[in-house]
């Protein structure tokens, strides 16, 4: 039997999750049936679009775009701020629930992830049926909707789930391309952004369907490699499985995109580190050390740069992710706002491997109390981290916070 693979997205994670915290705290209104957006600031009318509301779609409004834009076609728009604990709270309930029905996923962000079929096909009639009762369970257990992509192929998973919403079953089986796909713009591509977009449109490339019958040296010699990518996808070739974050993990990463454009490197430094705790939480609970880590950067033209490095050694040290993430960043930005950060380790191996130490690692005699026994720095630091997960598994995520990461009173 063909792989069968879902790509299961939560239909507006941010703007659902928010609407359900306000109704259990007595709000009357759901966000979600209103002309509302998760964003920035609404009294300064700043930031982008994170998610929106059905009924704000009505009105043109997209993911991505400035508030002050979609304010304009929406001019009693709903603008609510963002809540990443909350996300990260809601995100991490899915994954559990999920997790229960069917051990083989693979999360690719927050909202989203893919699940191998395989496993469970023997408890359900048909994909189709596993797809609705997943959907029930996440709607009467916690509330919210998820879309659910089938297909033979993650690609064609990841687009069938982008289909019509909320709270639906799509199946874009290689062999439906032609018929579900084609006929779709450029644009609805995944991995499609604005400026290849705009080179296909020069190339009078229109559709998935006028993509997928190029000539592959044409696009290639306008879009590089990614040129070959894009027209693979429209054949529906793709031969990724789905892969669970296990000791074969090849890296673990998160990135965020920010709720208003950052423009100096102290806020940059502020979300790195954010994300720096999450990749490095990640990494013990994947019982994984990494050796390398790579910082990426979308800037607010959209244009994406990214940098990597080895690591000092082998680690899941919050601390030691966050100083080389930083110094990545202190490389690579240029000085653009910046619409999106995120860190990523790779080169992962198990933790109960022996690491070869060197010369750095240990302390001076003053460290150490000038005992004759050396306590190495990084023996240190993974002590402290185990406490402090310890900590948290006990009394939850916020129980102990950087002082850096909590938000002025005012």
């Amino acid at each position: 039997m063909e792989q069968i693979i879902f790509h299961i997205d939560v239909n507006s994670a941010y703007l659902s999750w928010s609407a359900l915290d306000r109704l259990q705290h007595g709000c009357d209104i759901d966000l979600r049936t209103i002309p509302a957006i998760i964003g920035g600031d609404m009294a300064k009318r700043h930031g982008v679009v994170l998610a929106k509301s059905i009924p704000a779609k009505s009105f043109g409004i997209v993911t991505g775009e400035p508030i002050v834009n979609a304010l304009r076609k929406c001019p009693g728009l709903r603008v609510e701020p963002p809540d990443h604990r909350l996300y990260d709270k809601r995100s991490a309930e899915l994954m559990r629930l999920l997790s229960d029905i069917c051990p083989d996923l693979e999360q690719v962000s927050i909202d989203e992830c893919y699940m191998d079929y395989t496993p469970i096909k023997t408890r359900f009639p048909s994909p189709e049926a596993a797809a609705g009762h997943i959907r029930a369970q996440i709607r009467e257990r916690l509330g919210f909707t998820v879309n659910i992509g089938i297909s033979d192929r993650k690609v064609l998973a990841k687009m069938a789930s982008d289909f019509k919403k909320p709270d639906l079953t799509h199946t874009l089986y290689s062999y439906e391309i032609q018929e579900k796909m084609w006929p779709l713009p450029v644009s609805s591509l995944f991995l499609c952004g604005h400026s290849s977009v705009e080179t296909l449109h020069k190339l009078e490339i229109i559709t998935i369907g006028d993509l997928a019958k190029s000539d592959v040296s044409i696009l290639t010699a306008h879009l590089k490699s990614h040129g070959r990518t894009l027209w693979e996808y429209a054949n529906g070739i793709d031969e990724s499985v789905v892969e669970t974050e296990q000791a074969e993990a090849k890296g673990i990463g998160n990135s965020t995109t920010l709720s208003k454009d950052a423009m100096t490197k102290e806020e940059a430094y502020r979300v790195l580190l954010m994300l720096s705790e999450s990749v490095a939480h990640r990494l013990r609970s994947a019982k994984q050390n990494a050796e390398m880590l790579s910082v990426e950067i979308k800037y607010n033209t959209f244009r994406k740069a990214s940098h990597q490095t080895a690591l000092p050694g082998p680690t899941s040290g919050s601390d030691t992710i966050y100083r080389t993430a930083c110094a990545l960043f202190d490389e690579l930005w240029n000085g653009t706002p910046i619409r999106l950060l995120g860190v990523r380790s790779s080169k992962l191996v198990s933790a109960q491997e022996p690491v070869q130490l060197s010369l750095f690692d240990l302390p001076t005699a003053q460290e150490t109390g000038g005992g004759s026994v050396p306590h190495l720095s990084a023996a240190k630091e993974a002590r402290l981290e185990e406490a402090l997960d310890s900590i948290r598994q006990k009394y939850g995520a916020d129980a102990i916070v950087r002082g850096s990461l909590l938000r002025p009173k005012s």
